[in-house]
């Protein structure tokens, strides 16, 4: 029959359980009040993006059941590293773990992957999980992201290793994920407000330096079609003036021509005095 060792296990269980559960709770909140939505979903030309990374997950059917991903003595060649992604999409998500490799250490590590950039979870570092397993639980605040797990076997020129992992994934409760709602709808709605201010505000300078832009490009092409009307007068007169000098050159050279060389109608008459005096004396 259970005794009284047995009630009290299970009371320091039971007390272990509430303290996990309110630490996740308090660390949950703590992120949520921090959370600030990325750049992509401040320029994402629709709303919804934002939307639903504040809402998490939907709550239709919603169970909050765990997910487990475990394999069993997945070989890590020699100078080579094995990454495993998890892709995790519910804020307050507590991620736990357990690794062992066979026979032999290896290198591993875990790191937080999103589009802000990448957290390290935990170092990496070589750990003698074949002598013993080594676990661990942690909490996932700022949603989405990729929790992967690295084992790392490229230092080892010699031996190739089986690694062993199990990762359990224990989304938050349904009354964790509607807080959670709440407080990341109150810090987006301030992000939202700030940029939104920084966006009048840079909105109005945008307005004012197009419309002066506006009214120099207008008294600009005013200029530009007084211009052209100047413009087709110049070049008018250019072509009348080319025509002109032209003109004259080519009298010039005719002129000139005259003075040095004559006349011809001269030269013909001066060939032709003296047969005509001739002719004028035979008949006296």
């Amino acid at each position: 029959a259970a005794g009284p060792p047995d009630e009290e296990a299970a009371a320091r269980d039971a007390a272990r359980r509430e303290a996990e559960a309110k630490a996740v709770a308090e660390a949950t909140a703590s992120a949520d009040a921090a959370y600030v939505p990325s750049p992509s979903l401040l320029t994402s030309p629709s709303p919804l993006p934002l939307l639903r990374q504040v809402d998490g997950p939907t709550l239709e059917g919603y169970s909050g059941k765990e997910s487990v991903y475990q394999a069993k003595s997945v070989p890590v060649p020699l100078r080579s590293r094995l990454d495993v992604p998890i892709h995790i999409s519910a804020g307050g998500s507590v991620v736990e773990y357990t690794v062992k490799t066979l026979g032999y250490d290896i290198a591993f590590g875990i790191t937080a992957e999103r589009e802000e950039g990448v957290t390290i979870v935990t170092e990496s570092s070589r750990v003698n999980c074949h002598l013993k397993p080594i676990s661990g639980k942690f909490l996932v605040g700022s949603v989405p992201c990729a929790i992967v797990f690295s084992f790392d076997n490229e230092y080892s020129w010699f031996r190739e290793k089986q690694v062993t992992y199990k990762v359990t994934v224990t989304p938050p409760s349904r009354e964790n994920v509607i807080a959670g709602r709440r407080r990341r709808a109150k810090s987006a709605l301030k992000a939202v407000t700030e940029d939104r201010t920084g966006a009048d505000t840079r909105l109005s300078r945008a307005s004012a330096q197009r419309s002066g832009l506006a009214a120099e490009i207008a008294r600009m092409e005013k200029e530009l079609a007084e211009k052209k009307k100047s413009f087709d007068v110049a070049e008018k007169e250019e072509r009348w003036l080319r025509d002109r000098v032209a003109l004259r050159k080519t009298q010039e050279e005719m002129l000139r021509k005259r003075l040095d060389d004559g006349w011809n109608d001269e030269t013909d008459k001066a060939e032709q005095a003296p047969d005509g005096a001739d002719e004028g004396k035979n008949e006296s």
